[in-house]
């Protein structure tokens, strides 16, 4: 056992809420609040001759009510000298080990009696356990189990175990940055569209036939205004590169090499290289086409070389 989790076990069985009556007794108009906010329609909360019927004296209230009857008041939680000193300690204790975040867990109640409107519900709390440190996949931290009675007249009537996990988060690598968004209009959408299926298109005359990227409205040979698309083959070469070193952005990775790749049915396009190292890189290497998928998003052509004797 560490140093540090013998000092938080001296906590355990410290009480952190003496025992202390809720604002108000079990009462009908509360019970009526809450089923109609949960949509519990069961006669036995509304109705005194239903709940006679079931063999009780009256209605009851539901037994997940258990924590309302003694809900701290606005005026409590706004009170800072209402917040429990060995809490206070505990928590101060854990924040000050880098256990600064929080989230719970899980909370187990148990039920010993049905409660009827005039039942006057008291709690206590206590610090019942406090875990090892576990490593979660939040981080590393401790498990504090804390235990409420609830008790009415003396009688128990029900307990409520909740489970707390004070962790320290884990490091995270901050998201990467987005690629920088292309300018898409009326008429390059369809070519983007295209890319997020995994399909480079080629922007075709109707007329005469000819091939032309980047898309336009016209044909650049015969100035039709009617064009289809083909889909390329994927196999190119390098008709030009450039290698980038500046400026640096944070969605692409260093040296970053840029090609003008001229494709097998004789247009051109600016994409990235895939794999292949500004050293090996040359003009009029073969290469064939691969998908990067930069978000979901965006998808864009990139090429890769193609290996000797393929």
């Amino acid at each position: 056992m560490s140093d540090f989790h013998e000092r938080l076990r001296t906590f355990e069985g410290c009480t952190l809420v003496p025992e202390t009556a809720g604002p108000d007794p079990v009462n009908t108009p509360m019970i009526r609040h809450w089923t109609d906010a949960m949509g519990d329609t069961s006669a036995v909360y509304r109705d005194d001759d239903a709940a006679r019927a079931s063999g009780r004296t009256s209605v009851i209230a539901p037994p997940q009510m258990l924590q309302v009857w003694t809900m701290r008041t606005y005026a409590d939680v706004a009170n800072p000298g209402a917040a429990s000193p060995v809490w206070t300690e505990l928590i101060a204790l854990l924040d000050g080990a880098g256990f600064t975040s929080v989230v719970a867990t899980d909370s187990d109640q148990e039920f010993e009696r049905e409660l009827e409107p005039g039942d006057v519900v008291t709690v206590e709390e206590v610090v019942e356990s406090i875990s090892p440190e576990k490593r979660t996949a939040l981080g590393r931290g401790h498990f504090v189990t804390t235990l409420k009675t609830y008790r009415s007249g003396g009688e128990v009537v029900g307990t409520q175990r909740w489970r707390t996990l004070r962790f320290a988060p884990a490091p995270t690598e901050p998201p990467r940055a987005r690629r920088p968004r292309p300018a898409i209009n009326a008429d390059n959408a369809f070519w983007f569209e295209a890319a997020r299926e995994h399909r480079l298109v080629i922007q075709r005359c109707t007329a005469c036939g000819a091939l032309r990227h980047p898309p336009g409205p016209m044909c650049g040979e015969c100035r039709s205004l009617d064009w289809d698309t083909v889909d390329a083959s994927g196999d190119g070469t390098v008709y030009s590169f450039v290698v980038n070193h500046h400026p640096v952005l944070d969605a692409f990775e260093y040296p970053l090499v840029v090609a003008v790749i001229e494709l097998a049915e004789g247009t051109r396009l600016v994409a990235d290289t895939i794999g292949i190292a500004p050293e090996d890189v040359r003009i009029g290497m073969p290469v064939t086409l691969d998908w990067i998928d930069a978000d979901p998003e965006l998808t864009l052509p990139g090429f890769r070389a193609v290996e000797e004797g393929l």
